[in-house]
């Protein structure tokens, strides 16, 4: 499985700004989807690796799509800042 990566649109912004936000240090560790995320970047670069081991790359103003059911490690290069939304 693989996650979307993208800039997101003007409305896609607006929404994402009604989500709440997450915030992590740098670190790494495992995580499974078990539904949908939805992400929009605020600060912060990450790389998550999928149990394919592709690696994806993702940084400030990016918008992220996390499939139900991917298993991938997170590994936080620089403290991300995001807000999110599930389903």
């Amino acid at each position: 499985m693989k996650p979307t990566i993208k800039k997101p649109s003007d409305q896609e912004k607006k929404e994402a700004e009604t989500w709440p936000i997450w915030e992590k240090e740098v670190s790494e560790f495992p995580w499974e989807y078990s539904d949908k995320e939805t992400c929009l970047i605020l600060e912060g670069d990450v790389t998550v690796t999928n149990e394919e081991g592709e690696n994806f790359y993702f940084s400030k103003g990016d918008y992220v799509i996390f499939p139900k059911g991917m298993k991938c490690k997170w590994k936080i290069n620089k403290e991300v800042r995001k807000h999110y939304t599930f389903g």
